[in-house]
């Protein structure tokens, strides 16, 4: 068998993040970006602020002092009716309880941790960039609508699109007067989305990935790195990526590898090292996508140090 090469994406890595300073990117969007930059969160965590006087807060980032300043100076004389999460990872959502106390607004989210999983796991750890502190004021669900309620040329709404992957609880939220998404990790334009079991999904990211190519926003607003304008054939790139990336997995199987650090070694050789717990992660969420399609079998149950073949 010969294995397709995995497909190349065209990112945008050119990016300004101009910390702690309020930037307007469009009518209805500034962005304050935190310095937490990594090589798992690019230049930081872009904080979206929504509005203009009542306005919502997507992704208040980590619990970060100097962030908080930054934000509530950008805030200054407007009144924050809602904060909005997308994911609870610990680049995301812990200052949310912060920016609460200072503002008195609700905040909003699919629920805490793990809590999209087909089968809950109640109190299990389930990775260590986990938030399992937060928990919303109000849980809202796939096509739920959070309104900013201003009859006037600052009015905003928020659609909720649930895209789990990246994790169970993951959402998307589209603003319509503007045709855009922010679209958290989900899909960014500066590197491909980390999906690691058992919170995260594969399955469930390829079919979160296929909703957003049926949708018509013409612009993805990701909260680490710059936009992505024209998203469909971007997104499709991205399941066709993902594709060829379990392809690839598949073969290295049947080439003899057994382990998840022989495949890793062997298909992300071009990747930077300090990335490869990361797309061992991923590797173990295309497996589990292959064992529940009876196209690989293992000895034991899901691991990272598990053996699998081909059946």
């Amino acid at each position: 068998m010969t294995g397709p090469k995995v497909s190349t994406i065209q990112f945008n890595r050119d990016f300004d993040p101009q910390y702690g300073t309020s930037v307007q990117l469009s009518p209805l969007i500034r962005r304050v970006v935190c310095q937490n930059a990594s090589p798992f969160t690019f230049t930081g965590t872009g904080t979206y602020i929504v509005g203009k006087g009542n306005v919502a807060v997507i992704d208040p980032g980590p619990d970060d002092n100097e962030h908080l300043d930054a934000l509530l100076k950008a805030l200054d004389g407007e009144t924050v009716t809602h904060i909005i999460i997308t994911h609870t990872h610990l680049d995301h959502s812990p200052l949310a309880e912060k920016l609460k106390q200072k503002t008195a607004a609700k905040t909003y989210g699919f629920g805490p941790h793990g809590t999209g999983l087909i089968t809950n796991t109640g109190d299990v750890r389930l990775d260590a960039g986990g938030d399992y502190d937060f928990v919303p004021d109000v849980e809202i669900r796939d096509g739920d609508v959070i309104d900013g309620g201003a009859a006037n040329e600052t009015e905003w709404r928020l659609e909720s699109v649930f895209t789990p992957g990246h994790t169970s609880n993951h959402m998307c939220f589209a603003l319509p007067q503007e045709k855009a998404l922010f679209s958290g990790d989900h899909v960014m334009a500066w590197s491909t989305s980390i999906v690691a079991p058992p919170d995260g999904r594969m399955a469930d990211y390829f079919t979160s990935l296929r909703k957003i190519m049926q949708r018509e926003e013409e612009i993805l607003w990701p909260t680490h790195g710059g936009p992505r304008k024209d998203p469909r054939p971007f997104v499709r790139a991205f399941l066709t990526h993902r594709k060829m990336r379990e392809a690839a997995i598949e073969r290295r199987l049947e080439k003899g590898d057994r382990t998840i650090a022989d495949i890793v070694k062997a298909i992300y050789s071009d990747v930077d090292r300090r990335l490869h717990p990361a797309a061992a992660m991923s590797t173990m969420a295309h497996i589990q996508h292959l064992i529940e399609q009876e196209r690989v079998a293992t000895e034991g149950e899901l691991s990272l140090d598990g053996e699998y073949w081909t059946v």
